[in-house]
C-alpha cells in the first residue's frame, strides 16, 4: 500500500520557498519525493535550497519570480509546465508587510502592497496553475496565512486583513475547484522564527509575553509548519477541503 503522506512524482511550485517556512515546505515535498520548484525574487538564494535538496536525492528546479508582478507569474507558471510537463501543487507562501504600526497611520502605498502582494498575487497564481492540475485530474493548493487573519492586533491590522482574505480566498476556490479534485486549504502560524518575523521574535519582552500565553510555552519553527503543508498536499488529506489548518503552539485556544 502506498504511503497516505507521499508525494512521488507529483510537480509542486513553492513561492516564497528560498528560506524560513517556504524553505522547509520545499525540503519536506521534495523529501517525500516531490518534482518542487523553488522561486523567490532573488535566483542565488533559490539555488542554494536546490542545490540541498538535490545532494538529498530530491528533484528540485529554480525559477526567480516576484509575485507582484504577474507577467512573472505567467513565467512561473509556464516554465514549470515546460520543466516538468505539469503541475499537481501550489503551495502560496510569499508574502510582504511594508508597515508595522496602527491603521491610522498606513499609507495608500502600504496598503495597497500588502494587498497585492498577499492576496491578488495569490488569484494569478491559482487561477494559472489550477487549470494544470485539472489537466492530470486534480490537485492541491496550499495558502499560507497566518494567525493574524483570525486575531485583532494593534499593529499589523493590513497584514491581518490580507490573511483574513487568504482564508475567504480558499473557501471559495474549493467550491469553485472541488467537483474537478482540487483541493484548497489555508494553514495559519502563530509566531514562527523567521526572517520575515525577526522584528517580532527578536523583542525579548514581546516574546515572554507570547510564550506565557501559548499553551505550549514557544514559539514555531520553520520546520514545524513545512510538514503541515506536505501534509496537505498529499493523499492523507484527499477529504480535506476549504480549511485553515492553525499551526501556533495553542495560542488562539486560550
Amino acid at each position: 500500500m502506498p504511503s497516505p503522506f507521499g508525494l512521488d512524482n507529483k510537480v509542486a511550485i513553492i513561492t516564497g520557498s528560498s528560506r524560513g517556512i517556504g524553505r522547509s515546505i520545499a525540503e519536506h515535498c521534495a523529501m517525500l519525493g516531490a518534482k518542487v520548484v523553488v522561486s523567490s525574487r532573488k535566483a542565488d538564494a533559490c539555488e542554494e535550497v536546490t542545490a540541498g535538496i538535490k545532494a538529498k536525492g530530491g528533484d528540485a528546479t529554480v525559477i526567480p519570480c516576484n509575485i507582484s508582478r504577474k507577467n512573472e507569474v505567467e513565467a512561473l507558471v509556464a516554465g514549470t509546465v515546460k520543466q516538468y510537463g505539469g503541475i499537481d501543487i501550489l503551495v502560496c507562501n510569499a508574502a510582504v508587510n511594508p508597515y508595522f504600526g496602527p491603521l491610522g497611520g498606513i499609507s495608500d502605498e502600504a496598503f495597497d502592497k500588502i494587498m497585492a502582494s498577499n492576496i491578488k498575487s495569490n488569484v494569478w497564481l491559482c487561477n494559472l496553475a489550477i487549470p494544470h492540475m485539472v489537466a492530470r485530474g486534480g490537485g492541491a493548493v496550499v495558502i499560507i496565512s497566518s494567525i493574524g487573519g483570525l486575531q485583532g492586533t494593534e499593529v499589523l491590522g493590513a497584514y491581518g486583513i490580507s490573511k483574513a482574505a487568504d482564508f475567504a480566498l480558499a473557501r471559495n476556490l474549493a467550491c469553485e475547484w472541488g467537483p474537478k479534485n482540487v483541493r484548497v486549504n489555508c494553514v495559519a502560524p502563530g509566531l514562527v522564527k523567521t526572517d520575515f518575523a525577526r522584528a517580532l521574535w527578536e523583542d525579548e519582552a514581546r516574546v515572554a509575553r507570547r510564550n506565557a500565553a501559548t499553551p505550549l510555552r514557544r514559539i514555531g519553527m520553520p520546520d514545524e509548519i513545512g510538514p503541515v503543508a506536505a501534509f496537505l498536499a498529499g493523499p492523507g488529506a484527499s477529504f480535506i477541503t476549504g480549511q485553515i489548518i492553525v499551526a501556533d503552539g495553542g495560542v488562539t485556544i486560550t
